[in-house]
């Protein structure tokens, strides 16, 4: 099994009508599995769906070295800037 790619866990921001909602994604690995897949896990996500090879100690470790992130990119809504619309209106 090889790693082919690593994403860190973050906010996606999404602008409703009275505010702004913060949804969290975790952090993931794309894997070159032993069977030819190349399958996006997570860290409640170690299995191969094609073929049920386990890769739970190599995906959480990859997941685990990615979390070192800033505290902006862990708490986006401390940097929303402008904040007087916030709320509800009057």
């Amino acid at each position: 099994m090889q790693v082919i790619e690593r994403s860190e866990g973050h906010y996606d921001a999404q602008k409703v009508q009275f505010g702004t909602v913060y949804r969290w994604c975790p952090g993931s690995v794309v894997v070159e599995c032993d069977c030819g897949e190349r399958p996006s896990l997570t860290h409640s996500e170690t299995t191969c769906p094609h073929c049920s090879g386990e890769h739970a100690d190599i995906v959480r470790a990859e997941v685990a070295a990615a979390r070192e992130l800033e505290d902006a990119a862990m708490h986006p809504w401390r940097w929303a800037g402008d904040r007087e619309e916030a709320g509800l209106p009057c």
